[in-house]
């Protein structure tokens, strides 16, 4: 498939595989759905599942203890921020942390804030993510 994109005075031709579904990819869904778009994710030399993508999230999160399983705590920056939520409830960080990430052969260097405690998801990519890998998020 080729698409053009036109944005103000430029033009920018992308040329793609289409991504398809057969019946079989819908097996055992109440349709219509509206699921979170879970996947897993390459980051660095160790696949991590249990990554939520959320368009709605303006950070990209990763779990301290995934950082303690994987051994990449030297790699860590200091630094404290707060993040409030939806429900207006607020998290600490502790620290960040720039770490490459790789998704159907596309690798890019991705900066994570560091959260401790349990976020039900290892990994949280939001619009940062999202717009580095140059995508529209559709479940």
């Amino acid at each position: 498939m080729k698409v053009s994109v036109t944005y103000s005075k430029r033009l920018c031709e992308v040329a793609e595989d289409d991504i398809t579904f057969t019946e079989v990819d819908a097996d055992g869904l109440l349709l219509p759905h509206s699921d979170a778009l879970v996947i897993s994710l390459n980051v660095l030399y160790f696949k991590i599942k249990r990554v939520l993508v959320d368009p709605g999230s303006s950070t990209n999160i990763i779990q301290w203890k995934v950082l303690e399983q994987a051994k990449l705590t030297g790699s860590i920056i200091l630094a404290i921020k707060l993040l409030a939520g939806f429900n207006l409830a607020s998290v600490t960080t502790r620290e960040e942390i720039l770490l490459p990430t790789n998704a159907e052969g596309v690798m890019i260097m991705t900066f994570f804030e560091v959260v401790d405690g349990d976020m039900g998801y290892n990994i949280i990519l939001g619009r940062p993510w999202l717009h580095e890998m140059r995508v529209v998020l559709s479940t």
